[in-house]
């Protein structure tokens, strides 16, 4: 039977049946490149040429970009932020995590960059604490308590991928908010919510249990791999997190990784503590005692409370026999950096290496690479704002996200220090 138009109602299917049979003579190999479309990762030259794009470029422009924001969003007021996390990251295991418009599939994807997140949280925060929360079939359950061990979180996660059922949202912010409200007042209490679902199905009011998140003093964000949804939009603005729609899986991957920093206190919650913490100290490898964590004797290195002498197998936690914060000395120290944040660097334009009035240093500073291209073409690099040595764009993005120092700066400490000892 024909339209009005003249053309059948079934016209779709038999073009989409012939796209099918277009790809179905495809080899192996040719479905590849045209599912990745590499063609789309070539750019022409101003010689006519086709080139890769310079990919490094222009993730080191995004970088500085989000380093930039960063920067002024700090200085612009004094900001308390929160260094000791207790966050739960709450993953969509229904039926809609499934599906393929990522690929592999969408679940495939978050446990991959959820793995990386979770390394990166505890490098960030040695500090704070993550568990698992897992969603399916209208049911919300916990995969992992609160704990500082990135393996064995990583370890339940992988085990847990199967994808059924309807997403519940209402659950899943019962179920943390059960469990963060015994935190203690000075830990900031956080959710992350990868939702794959474009619905939930709730058992009642999900407004009266945002309410109640919002009491509890949680912050909760939501990235979504599908559309934009209200409920979880108005979710991240009663309780003061932040919620994005990841559009690809890069675009995912800087979106989960920027949960990773600590985040601003919430002003009215944003109280000073004194906390007691206690430094235990390392048992010796043979050594046999009954683990209070797994309630089970064990046989190797362990740390000894100094409070009440139990045995615990990793480090930061919280004692299970007297309550006492236990930590270590390089945890602190790696917190540090987060109160007092390297200034970004400034780029130097090329144009300044053919200056012959500006003697700048033609090797890196830090890695003593030359920043050069080929023929002597000055590449990109940076400059450091107090001691005006220059570096590459890896070192760059190695001192601001991983050493948190500047070496120029630190080599011009230690020098000016030997010369006044000198003068002694």
């Amino acid at each position: 039977m024909n339209n009005g138009g003249g053309r059948p109602i079934n016209s779709r299917t038999e073009e989409d049946d012939d796209e099918d049979d277009m790809n179905g003579d495809l080899d192996a190999w040719e479905r590849t490149y045209t599912d990745e479309r590499s063609w789309e990762s070539l750019q022409e030259d101003e010689s006519g040429l086709l080139r890769p794009l310079d990919n490094k470029a222009l993730y080191h422009s995004q970088y500085r970009r989000r380093l930039r924001s960063l920067s002024s969003t700090t200085t612009a007021a004094r900001i308390q932020k929160g260094l000791i996390r207790y966050l739960y990251v709450v993953i969509d295991l229904s039926r809609a995590a499934s599906e393929m418009d990522f690929r592999p599939s969408r679940i495939a994807v978050i446990a991959k960059h959820v793995e990386a997140f979770i390394r990166e949280f505890f490098d960030q925060n040695p500090l704070s604490q993550i568990g698992l929360v897992t969603i399916k079939d209208g049911v919300a359950l916990c995969l992992t308590d609160l704990g500082g061990s990135p393996e064995s979180h990583i370890k339940a996660l992988m085990n847990k991928l199967e994808c059924s059922g309807d997403s519940s949202l209402q659950n899943a912010l019962d179920l943390v908010d059960g469990y963060l409200n015994q935190i203690p007042s000075y830990g900031h209490r956080e959710v992350l919510i990868l939702y794959s679902a474009l619905s939930t199905c709730d058992p009642g009011d999900i407004m009266e249990t945002i309410q109640k998140c919002k009491k509890s003093k949680i912050r909760c964000s939501v990235i979504g791999l599908a559309a934009e949804m209200f409920i979880c939009k108005h979710l991240c603005q009663e309780t003061g997190g932040t919620y994005s729609v990841a559009l690809d899986e890069s675009h995912f991957k800087e979106l989960i990784l920027e949960h990773a920093p600590p985040p601003p206190a919430i002003a009215e919650f944003a109280i000073a503590n004194l906390i007691k913490m206690g430094f235990p100290q390392r048992a010796a490898e043979g050594s046999m005692s009954i683990c209070s964590c797994h309630k089970e004797a064990r046989v190797g290195a362990g740390y000894t409370c100094p409070r009440c002498k139990a045995r615990v197998c990793e480090l930061p936690t919280e004692c299970r026999v007297c309550g006492l914060t236990l930590v270590s000395s390089p945890h602190l120290a790696r917190s540090y950096h987060h109160l007092f944040p390297i200034a970004p660097f400034d780029e130097v334009p090329p144009s300044h290496f053919n200056d012959p009035s500006n003697k700048l240093q033609r090797n890196c500073f830090g890695c003593q690479q030359s920043l050069l291209n080929p023929g002597n073409k000055p590449g990109l690099s940076v400059m450091c704002p107090k001691c005006k040595r220059c570096f590459c764009l890896d070192c760059d993005i190695y001192i601001h996200e991983s050493l948190h120092n500047c070496p120029g700066c630190d080599s011009f400490r230690h020098s000016k220090a030997v010369i006044t000892d000198q003068d002694e």
